[in-house]
Order: C-alpha cells, then structure tokens, then sequence
C-alpha cells in the first residue's frame, strides 16, 4: 500500500518530467521570453510565440473569477448562516450536480443559450458588435463551472470557526450580518482566499466548455467581446495534426508545461493556506 500510494505520488513528476522531454526541442533552439511574450504565432514559418494563447486564457479566466468570486461568496454565506435547514438539504445537491456535468454540455449550452445572449443582447447594449463567441462568453461559462469548488471549500472555511465567536458577537449586540462581515468574513479570509485560487487553477485549466465558445482566433483579445484562444484549447485543437513541422509537437506540449505549471503553483498556495488555517485551528 505504501509504494501504491508513493506511485500515485509520483505521477505528478512523472508527468512533468515526460512534458519537459517533449518540449526540450524547441527550447533548445528559442529562448523562454521569445516563446512566452512572443505573439507571433506562424509554425510554418518556425514561429511559436504564446503570448495569444496566454493573454487569452487570463482573459477567460480572470471573467470567470470576476463572476464566480462574489456569487459563489453571497451563497456559501446565505447557505452556512441564514437558510433554513430544509433550503441547505435542498439546494445542495443542486450545487454538486454542477460539478458533475460534463463540460461539453456546458458547452453546447453556452453555444446554445451565452452566445446569442452576448451577441443579441449584451453586446448591442453597450455599442460593439460581437458574433458572441468571445472571452465573455467563455468566462460565463466557465464562472458557472467552478461554483461548486468556491462555494464548498468556503462553507467548509465557515464551518470551522468556532460557534462560540459568532455568540459573542451576538452577545454584544452586533446585528447577524455585523457578525458574518466583521467576524465571519475576516476570520475566514485566508480560507476564501484559498476557495477562489482553487477556483482560479480549477478555471485556468479548463478545455472543451471553454473552446467552444471563446472563439479561438490567434490575437490578443482587446475588449471582453473579442475572440480569445486559450491554452488548453490550442492543445485540444491542434495535438495529433501537422506533426510534421518541424517543432511543433514541441511547441504544443511547451504549452501543455506551461498549463500544467501554472495550475500546480496555484494548487500548492491554496493548499499551503488551507494548511496554515489547520493548523491555527488546531
């Protein structure tokens, strides 16, 4: 059981030592600022910047926090001190089946539903036309994915104040929403924090919900409205196909490290925090 669990460890090396091979090519010939910063995209002509690629997944993924952050906050406060227990026991397993629909139905729903709202409706409204496949939409989309991870990890953060704080302040008089905004709130801040950059590395590393309705253009989005190309959707689109350029198998799983290092980084400082909060707690 011990080399079971030390091997399923071990994956995650396993999986960044196999990315850093493939990608070693191409960053052997070009250096890492001219292949992060670079927005030249032509692999035929040997050029691999991702700077697109990377400014359009931030593009998709900072919308989706901007709309997930406070939604998913007001919630878990609505759920952890005001509703009624039969509203908990009801809408709860409402919030987990949002986990667990599969992202190409997010997807087809977006296509469906958040593209012709951004093109007909939202877009008009401010002035700009939009053929509402943009980083909006994809940022819609995927704010509605990582609900459930925010919305969780801060009840849990909210459960594990001691009741005994919230009485006190009760005690002296405060109101109940006195005591969820100056005792709840910033007793539980490095635990909402780590909820939202769990929620961001869950978000930044999303593919197919988010390919289908971003618009995958190779520029620099502008505006909210503009198409943008994500990472993980050039990764989808293109690994398997024209294998034969010369660097660009390289250059797609270069892209693949850089996901994945992204990802892990947020992953170890939501962990360390929720970490530090165990440990004050115990």
């Amino acid at each position: 059981m011990l080399l079971i669990t030390l091997g399923s460890g071990f994956l995650v090396f396993l999986m960044a030592l196999g990315l850093c091979v493939k990608a070693w090519p191409i960053l052997r010939l070009k250096s890492l600022g001219e292949i992060l910063f670079s927005s030249s995209w032509h692999p035929l002509k040997g050029d691999f910047g991702m700077l697109p690629f990377i400014m359009g997944t931030l593009w998709v993924t900072g919308i989706a926090i901007i709309i997930a952050v406070p939604i998913s906050l007001l919630t878990a406060i609505y759920l952890s001190e005001y509703a009624p227990k039969r509203m908990k026991e009801f809408s709860k397993p409402f919030i987990d089946l949002l986990a667990g629909i599969p992202s190409v139905i997010y997807g087809v729903w977006g296509i469906l539903i958040i593209v012709p709202l951004v093109k007909d409706h939202i877009a008009p409204f401010f002035g700009v036309y939009s053929s509402g496949y943009s980083v909006l939409s994809a940022g819609i989309v995927l704010s509605i994915m990582i609900f459930p991870v925010i919305i969780h990890i801060t009840m849990e953060v909210f459960h594990s104040i001691p009741r005994e704080l919230r009485e006190a302040s009760l005690a002296l008089g405060a109101t109940r929403w006195q005591t969820v905004k100056h005792v709840l709130l910033r007793k539980s801040l490095p635990g909402i924090v780590a909820a939202n950059v769990l929620g961001f590395s869950r978000a930044f590393g999303e593919t197919m919900a988010v390919l289908m309705v971003a618009g995958n253009i190779v520029k620099i989005p502008l505006s909210v409205f503009d198409a943008g190309y994500p990472l993980p959707a050039l990764i989808a689109n293109n690994y398997g196909e024209m294998l034969s350029i010369p660097l660009y198998d390289a250059a797609l799983l270069m892209s693949a490290l850089v996901l994945f290092v992204v990802v892990i980084f947020f992953n170890v400082v939501s962990r360390y925090i929720l970490h530090r909060i165990n440990l004050r707690i115990s």
